[in-house]
């Protein structure tokens, strides 16, 4: 892991780019708690990038208020990372294929399942890479996009509890594999997104192998999400984290 960049921001994170290999990440870590921190690996969903305003602000909020280290990292084909010519083929297939008012599971399978694929070993490197560092120490947890989160949770032993958020598209096979996900969940609903099934999010809740997982639903379209869930998502990695 090498470090390109540095700055202290005015609510004392330390912020700091990074890339591993290929996979360019930021990290941020609190300024004032005692280390090593517990680390809690965010991922976005969709093509956004690392610095999504929304996930930075989640992130530095849950260093400077709550005193964890906060990863992100780009997907295959997202963010700064350059897509395949197969990629683009494929969302130019969604693209049409919406228009068209065809139906786009398959491609959505197309698009996501090798995503998966690749971010999920990606993000097992970035975690071990993370935890050399002194200054983190775990316990892990995960924040993010569903799909990613399920098959990360079901293979990574080192993640102890995570958030996902029910906004994304998630293939048949990973819907399987959220019967084997057992760590404590927290899984967020936008009751009225405009993108997503609200029947499958509810479906896919009562998949998670999970003894204690916990279904918040909020009124209002997919980037609605209300800001005391941030609070609230910290206090859920508090209680099985810290």
């Amino acid at each position: 892991m090498e470090f390109t960049s540095e700055h202290r921001l005015d609510d004392g994170v330390l912020e700091r780019d990074f890339t591993l290999g290929e996979i360019p990440g930021v990290l941020w870590t609190p300024g004032s708690a005692p280390n090593p921190a517990p680390l809690i690996l965010t991922g976005h969903n969709g093509s956004l990038h690392k610095r999504e305003p929304r996930l930075v602000a989640r992130a530095r909020h849950s260093a400077a208020e709550y005193g964890y280290a906060v990863a992100a990292i780009d997907a295959p084909g997202h963010g700064d990372r350059p897509r395949s010519v197969v990629e683009e083929q494929v969302r130019a297939d969604l693209l049409r294929a919406k228009e068209a008012g065809e139906p786009i599971e398959e491609i959505l399978d197309a698009l996501i399942l090798p995503m998966v694929e690749r971010a999920v070993p990606e993000w097992r490197a970035t975690l071990g890479a993370l935890l050399s560092l002194p200054e983190i120490g775990g316990p892990v947890g995960y924040s993010g996009m569903t799909a990613v989160g399920i098959r990360l949770a079901v293979v990574e032993p080192r993640i102890s509890a995570a958030g996902f958020f029910a906004g994304g598209f998630v293939p048949g096979v990973l819907r399987e594999e959220a019967r084997r996900v057992t760590v404590p969940l927290l899984f967020l609903l936008q009751w009225d997104d405009e993108g997503n099934d609200r029947q499958l999010a509810l479906d896919l809740f009562d998949a998670f192998g999970s003894r204690e997982k916990t279904l918040h639903a909020n009124l209002g379209g997919h980037v609605g999400t209300p800001w005391f869930e941030v609070e609230d998502g910290a206090r859920f990695f508090d209680r099985h984290l810290k």
